[in-house]
């Protein structure tokens, strides 16, 4: 199964990180390619992909607060995105994303490599610009 790991530092802590990452309504502000979503309820949301308002994908979502992880499923291509975050000594966090990518989408392996890059930087910048400085 073709697989490739990221990671980024988001000078935010974990906290602020976190609101980001578990919470699908907030994807569209930081995942690229996610123009919506909508809720079906605990662990299941819908996304639309950017430029396709008549495919819906749905989604499943698993979270852990404890170990800073949310795993994303697509229901369509079984791709699999599982973040992880980690408190910096010092201060802010590490994002790290492993994804998954079934024989039968490898082909989009050098495509999500590069969504999920632009999608990790968005998501570190998103959360350092709404976190207030640290104090001393």
């Amino acid at each position: 199964m073709p697989s490739f790991d990221d990671t980024a530092v988001s000078s935010a802590p974990p906290e602020e990180v976190w609101k980001a990452l578990y919470d699908p309504a907030r994807f569209p502000e930081w995942f690229a390619g996610v123009e919506r979503v909508q809720p079906d309820g605990p662990g299941a949301y819908t996304m639309w992909p950017e430029g396709y308002p008549d495919f819906p994908m749905p989604q499943q979502i698993r979270s852990s607060r404890e170990d800073g992880r949310v795993t994303i499923s697509c229901m369509v291509s079984d791709l699999i995105f599982d973040w992880r975050l980690s408190e910096l000594p010092g201060g802010g966090t590490q994002v790290d994303v492993h994804v998954e990518i079934p024989e039968a989408e490898a082909r989009r392996l050098e495509d999500q490599r590069a969504s999920v890059g632009a999608s990790l930087r968005r998501l570190v910048e998103l959360v350092a610009t709404a976190s207030p400085p640290a104090r001393d």
